[in-house]
């Protein structure tokens, strides 16, 4: 993977990041950063899995790997901010 791509991976993580979290009801008690790394990881995770089902090699814009990535971001967000949120009330 070149460069370009590492850095369009964290670009396009950071959005998904955000769609992330906005789709998931309620306020998250997690740090705008950990939201953003899970972006990140979802964003890649996603990519995996939409090039294994053979869903991202299309023409235009990929709205099947795009809605992949989005759905793992929102399932990580909420399951991190169930845990988070649990670990900082009982300190």
């Amino acid at each position: 993977m070149a460069v370009a791509g590492i850095i369009s991976a964290i670009v396009v993580g950071l959005i998904i990041g955000a769609l992330g979290r906005l789709v998931v009801p309620g306020k998250q008690n997690i740090p705008i950063w950990l939201t953003l790394v899970i972006g990140i990881v979802a964003a890649l995770v996603g990519t995996a899995i939409a090039r294994g089902a053979n869903l991202a090699e299309t023409d235009g814009i990929d709205w099947v790997e795009i809605l992949i990535q989005v759905v793992l971001a929102a399932l990580a967000v909420a399951a991190v901010a169930g845990f988070y949120g649990r670990r900082h009330i009982n300190r």
